[in-house]
């Protein structure tokens, strides 16, 4: 409850939120009576603004592995201070991730760890094969058909699937639909024959 004479609600986004609503002609989320104003409709309006909030990216590898492409992006993420959690779907596919990011330049490596490194909550790559987030990361990569967590608390969610594999494509449709479903910002990049990232949709 929110007394009347309060003019500052407790969430700016909130705020501008129910104000493009009352614009645009949506039911007024808002009872007044007895001198106080109740939140009616918070829950959806949250959830509306999370969505909006969320950029959901499909990269469909066509010229390079995805040990070619992962760590380039990576470096990216690091670059901008993200933190990052990669889910595989499979713990075979973790290890051997693990073992590639240390070594996939003779110059250079990126940190990272995994759960049995210890320290969890101080990776700034963290690579799981199940739904975790102990370094409270912000951007999620999912690769080799992972089933993702909900992707309410990030920031940004990162699909990278062989187009290759009849399998993995028909799992990249279904996470589209799903994205799509839920109101995220979903993007589709195909790959470039020199390893770029090419937007089509």
């Amino acid at each position: 409850m929110v007394r009347l004479c309060s003019h500052v609600y407790a969430e700016k986004l909130e705020f501008c939120m129910l104000a493009c609503m009352c614009c645009a002609g949506a039911p007024h989320p808002l009872t007044v009576w007895d001198g106080t104003v109740q939140l009616l409709s918070a829950h959806s309006v949250k959830a509306s603004v999370t969505a909006m909030s969320i950029d959901v990216l499909f990269y469909h590898l066509m010229h390079q592995p995805l040990e070619a492409a992962l760590p380039k992006l990576l470096l990216k993420c690091l670059e901008r201070d993200w933190r990052v959690v990669v889910q595989t779907g499979s713990d075979e596919r973790r290890r051997s991730l693990d073992s590639h990011l240390w070594t996939f330049q003779d110059d250079s490596f990126l940190p990272h760890g995994i759960k049995e490194d210890g320290y969890t909550d101080a990776q700034p790559i963290y690579l799981t094969a199940e739904g975790d987030n102990p370094n409270n990361a912000k951007v999620r990569f999912l690769v080799d058909k992972a089933v993702p967590p909900s992707l309410a608390d990030y920031q940004r969610a990162v699909y990278m699937f062989d187009g290759n594999d009849p399998e993995e494509l028909a799992d990249a449709r279904i996470r589209w639909k799903e994205a799509k479903a839920e109101g995220f910002e979903a993007t589709y990049w195909q790959q470039t024959e020199s390893g770029g990232w090419e937007r089509k949709a």
